[in-house]
């Protein structure tokens, strides 16, 4: 260990993962799978919904943007890594890096702030099999943090401005995150209540009630078993019947450009939209929103406190 890193901790920004290229959509499909070979036919969906986007996923180069913008607001010189799931650099990679330049603490954050089991808990997972000598702190939910709603509610703000101001008061809002089978309610898992909760708070800060706000759910994976909803185009058709014209959608469940926004809502909600006559604007993704790094810094600043290591 350097004398510099000695008694120091490093940082661990954890996502998910996404092909940076079409050639590498059916590795990465296999990785989430298991290993398992993923059909011809979904590869080559999946290849035009990234083709659609532009060829590949942004979500790397975004959390690296994130990650710097970490590093300075944190100020004091902890390294800010970057570990994907399922794709490079993977979280093994990323904790020998970190071990190998010479740091024995880490705090780790996952850039989904609403935990469950079958996701967060496979971040606790992936540290757990490949941290080795390295001690990590991982912040498990950060779903009510003050930093991130806040966030949220200045991109809703700003999306209600591309409407006319004489129109801005009345128009819905739509929050969705990304879907999850049913089964984990029996289980008792907390996302369904974190997403209720943070949608409530970015609400409190809008002035707004619920009555002209709806949550509904997004891009369900395709197994038999049933999906937490209800589903965001139903609610959107819901509106539409209801002769709404307006509609600001609020992916409340994702920081970071990636195919579940670019392309789900970008792609298909927008073309639902078109042809129920209806107006769709989308909040834009937080990224390295100023007000969700500083929310990040100060989760890290009270990790290590926690951990006396600050």
């Amino acid at each position: 260990m350097s004398a510099d890193s000695r008694g120091r901790h490093a940082v661990l920004l954890l996502a998910y993962g996404a092909p940076e290229s079409l050639d590498e959509v059916e590795p990465y499909l296999n990785d989430v799978r298991g290993g398992r070979a993923t059909s011809p036919a979904l590869v080559h969906e999946l290849r035009q919904r990234y083709a659609r986007i532009g060829g590949r996923s942004p979500l790397l180069e975004r959390t690296r943007e994130q990650a710097a913008a970490l590093s300075r607001s944190l100020g004091d010189g902890a390294p800010v890594y970057v570990g994907m799931r399922h794709w490079h650099p993977y979280i093994r990679e990323t904790l020998a890096r970190i071990r190998g330049d010479g740091y024995a603490r880490t705090v780790a954050i996952a850039l989904a702030p609403h935990y469950s089991r079958l996701s967060l808990g496979a971040y606790e997972l992936a540290l757990e099999e490949s941290r080795e000598a390295i001690d990590v702190a991982l912040v498990r939910q950060w779903h009510d943090h003050p930093g991130f709603l806040d966030a949220v509610a200045e991109r809703v703000r700003s999306a209600l401005e591309r409407f006319d101001p004489s129109l801005r008061e009345g128009i819905p809002l739509l929050f969705t995150a990304h879907s999850l089978p049913e089964r984990i309610v029996a289980d008792g898992d907390p996302y369904p209540a974190q997403l209720q909760c943070s949608v409530a708070g970015v609400l409190a800060r809008l002035g707004r009630t619920s009555q002209r706000a709806w949550f509904a759910y997004q891009s369900a994976g395709r197994t038999a078993e049933p999906w937490l909803g209800p589903d965001a185009a139903a609610v959107m058709e819901q509106l539409a019947a209801q002769q709404e014209r307006h509609l600001v959608l609020c992916p409340i469940g994702f920081v970071s450009d990636h195919l579940e926004v670019l392309y789900d809502v970008d792609v298909e909600y927008q073309t639902l939209a078109r042809r129920l006559g209806i107006r769709l604007e989308r909040t834009d993704s937080l990224n390295a929103s100023p007000l969700l790094v500083e929310a990040l810094a100060d989760l890290v600043r009270t990790t290590a406190r926690t951990r006396g290591w600050a």
